[in-house]
């Protein structure tokens, strides 16, 4: 998702994260004004902007000044904008009425205890963490004594990753693995090390919002893949390593954030003989890999169907908690080594401290996960009946994993329609968020990490929120969602 720093936007960027932002209806000042809102609230377009003149505007949108200069009148009216005479216009936020909402549409932790907050698929910690810190603080101890710079991770650490690997029938020495903060982190090292500016970078179309933002931080170009109905399109997937010869493919075969589609072992070796064909490493994301909410026996590790071609990245974040901020980084010994040494660039690594932590919740992580999975399952289950009931138009399939439902809501009304819900108490992530070009307008993802009344509460609210949008034409959800 493209963030605008603070300052001028210049109208053809506007334009281009406005998107569709009248959807099949004919534009009005009403819907301008929501889309200009939308901007403001998911943080990429930050309070102090300076929002294009008039004219130039209106050019660029095709429409007429007038409607322009009535949306600006609705925008200072709710408290989303400001002028003065010679200085134009900017964004603001409305006194009293909205937190900051921070780039990227992230909010402060225990922001407007009265909104539900859906725009984060991230579960709490589990018990076991407290227990674990108390044997980590033990253990920390023996490592003060050090400088506590540890550029490729604690050794015990790494060895716990490795074998968690080998389980997997992927036999891994520590060497091959790199602690990182994260799994962003990670994907960023890789970038920085593999990828030039002005390069091609292939993506899944949606795709984890975050990502994107880091391909374009190295100043690559995200090159989409569109996902189809039951998962990937490996021949469309083929065909464009051939057409746009990307330096790196991004892929999220287990439980793919945010569709929560799993790649089976058939289509996993048909794409490592694409890779193979075309000369592509393929940088794969298992941030969900623990997420599974089947009794199925997964398939194999990507790598191990295309070892030289593959660079494997994980996460603590949602098998155990995202404050952990741990991730790694699976790949050759020779890799590892060039990360290594680029690395400084960067960070000079991560936090010794979390590290002996996460040491400990991998010596037996199976009996809390296995809680947790019931947990997730339990919720996937309340928020499924909740849409049944309130919602029932509304079309998705249901996860064997992952942390969210993909819900189509049948109408290019997304964006708009989160401001309405915001207003009802409820926030959530609108499909152009995981969208290469801001398109996906009729999706929402909807996490299921909340305790399940809550989610039966969000989802009563979405549900009066669309009611409310229903009796808006510019917001184009009269009637059943088909």
């Amino acid at each position: 998702m493209s963030v605008i720093p603070a300052g001028h936007i210049p109208g053809r960027k506007l334009v281009e994260l406005l998107g569709s932002w009248y959807g099949q209806q004919r534009p009005t000042s009403r819907a301008l004004s929501q889309g200009v809102k939308q901007l403001v609230l998911e943080g990429r377009l930050p309070p102090g902007t300076r929002l294009p003149a008039e004219r130039d505007l209106a050019d660029r949108l095709g429409v007429s000044r007038t409607l322009v200069a009535r949306a600006l009148e609705r925008l200072r009216e709710d408290g989303f904008a400001a002028s003065r005479r010679g200085a134009g216009s900017w964004v603001k936020l409305p006194d009293g009425k909205l937190a900051s909402a921070p780039q990227g549409g992230w909010y402060p932790a225990g922001a407007e205890s009265e909104v539900i907050d859906l725009a984060q698929a991230t579960p709490p910690a589990p018990p076991e963490l407290a227990e674990a810190a108390d044997r980590a603080r033990l253990r920390l101890v023996e490592e003060i004594r050090g400088h506590g710079y540890l550029l490729q991770g604690h050794l015990p650490l790494r060895e716990r990753i490795a074998e968690g690997y080998a389980r997997r029938g992927l036999p891994t020495d520590p060497d091959q693995i790199l602690v990182t903060n994260g799994a962003l982190n990670a994907f960023t090292l890789v970038l920085h090390l593999m990828v030039a500016p002005g390069e091609r970078v292939l993506v899944e179309h949606p795709t984890y919002p975050n990502s994107l933002e880091a391909i374009r931080g190295v100043n690559a170009t995200p090159v989409a893949a569109p996902m189809v109905q039951d998962g990937w399109d490996l021949e469309l997937i083929e065909a464009t390593m051939h057409q746009a010869s990307p330096r790196l493919a991004y892929l999220i075969p287990d439980f793919q954030n945010p569709t929560g589609t799993r790649m089976g072992a058939e289509d996993r070796a048909r794409l490592a003989t694409a890779l193979r064909r075309t000369h592509t490493v393929a940088v794969i994301d298992e941030t969900m890999l623990e997420v599974d909410l089947t009794d199925e026996t997964p398939p194999p590790p990507v790598a191990s169907f295309a070892e030289k071609n593959t660079i494997t990245i994980g996460s603590a974040s949602k098998a155990f908690w995202g404050g952990l901020r741990l991730g790694w980084i699976r790949a050759s010994v020779e890799l590892v080594q060039r990360m290594i040494a680029g690395r400084a660039r960067v960070d000079l690594g991560s936090p010794v401290m979390e590290q002996l932590l996460l040491t400990e919740l991998l010596a037996d992580p199976e009996p809390g996960l296995r809680r947790r999975r019931a947990e997730w399952a339990a919720g996937r289950d309340a928020l499924v009946a909740a849409l049944g009931e309130h919602l029932p138009h509304w079309k998705f399939r249901i996860p064997d994993g992952g942390l969210a439902l993909w819900c189509d809501v049948g109408a290019p009304v997304g964006s708009r329609f989160a401001v309405t819900a915001e207003q009802h108490g409820v926030r959530f992530a609108t499909g152009s968020r995981f969208a290469v070009n801001g398109s996906l307008e009729s999706w929402l993802r909807l996490p299921y990490t909340l305790p399940p009344a809550s989610l039966r509460e969000a989802v009563q609210r979405i549900s009066r929120a669309a009611c409310s949008a229903g009796a808006a034409p510019s917001i184009a959800l009269e009637g059943p969602i088909t």
